[in-house]
């Protein structure tokens, strides 16, 4: 527009010079004052224009600074949004810890409750087969009731219970026998799995990283229904991660993910496989 405006003004201006040459340089008043005022008037234009243009460009600058402000904003709201979601996470996490945490000692004290009624149990069978005493004057010997075999075998409760009991006070060895001896005469017991859960945990707190992950390959290829399942498949995968076999803990972490995607520790598997990457 100002180079419009530019231009006019040079014609004008050349066009005044050409008269004033064509004529001999003896142009009259009234032509001088034509030229003077077609000039004025161009250069009238010329500020219009100039002033339309600045009013134009003041208007996209508020016009940019407001969006500017409006993006600020939404940023700043997504932040706290962000930021109001992780904590709710953060607390939601802390509340299931908090439930599950309840709810594995209230698993304990059940345990606990049905290794007390299986040795009641136990002991009660024992003195009902046990044999009457002899009254005063009986002449003939009261034969003792054979006692079934079974009678003086602690119950399944019982020996996982004494398991734990063995592996809490760091008797590893006891623990896995008492695991071990619930397998062999509980085999289709609803403990299985647990035993087999434990022994790989007497074997991790001796450091026997090969037996333990043998014995956590076992929860999973016989009992990989049970809640155990997913916990002894992610300690197999971070035992593998913490000797140092990179590739067999991400298959392990994965195959995880794959079988068990609703559980806590596929979670924490992919968050391991995140910072493996």
């Amino acid at each position: 527009m100002m180079h419009t405006a530019g231009g006019k003004i040079g014609r004008v201006l050349a066009a005044g010079a050409l008269a004033w040459m064509a004529m001999g340089c003896f142009a009259s008043v009234a032509q001088v004052s034509e030229v003077r005022d077609e000039l004025n008037a161009v250069r009238a234009e010329s500020a219009a224009s100039d002033s339309v243009r600045t009013i134009q460009l003041v208007e996209v600058l508020s016009t940019l600074r407001a969006i500017n402000d409006s993006i600020s904003l939404i940023s700043g709201r997504l932040s706290r949004v962000r930021a109001d979601a992780q904590g709710d996470v953060r607390a939601l996490r802390q509340e299931v810890s908090q439930v599950q945490a309840m709810s594995g000692q209230a698993e304990q004290r059940l345990q606990e409750i049905r290794a007390q009624i299986e040795q009641r149990n136990r002991q009660a069978a024992a003195r009902a087969a046990a044999p009457p005493a002899p009254l005063a004057g009986d002449t003939v010997p009261v034969m003792p009731t054979p006692a079934s075999p079974a009678s003086d075998e602690p119950g399944p409760n019982e020996l996982l219970q004494l398991g734990r009991d063995q592996l809490a006070r760091g008797g590893n060895r006891a623990a896995r026998a008492a695991f071990t001896d619930l397998l062999a005469k509980y085999p289709e017991s609803e403990l299985a799995a647990d035993a087999q859960f434990y022994i790989a945990e007497a074997h991790a707190a001796e450091g026997t990283r090969v037996a333990a992950d043998s014995a956590y390959a076992l929860v999973v290829s016989k009992y990989g229904e049970s809640s155990r399942a997913p916990t002894a498949l992610y300690k197999r995968a971070v035992l593998s991660q913490t000797s140092g076999r990179v590739t067999v803990a991400k298959r392990h972490f994965n195959e995880l993910i794959r079988k068990y995607p609703g559980s806590d520790e596929a979670e924490l598997a992919r968050e391991r496989l995140r910072l493996m990457t």
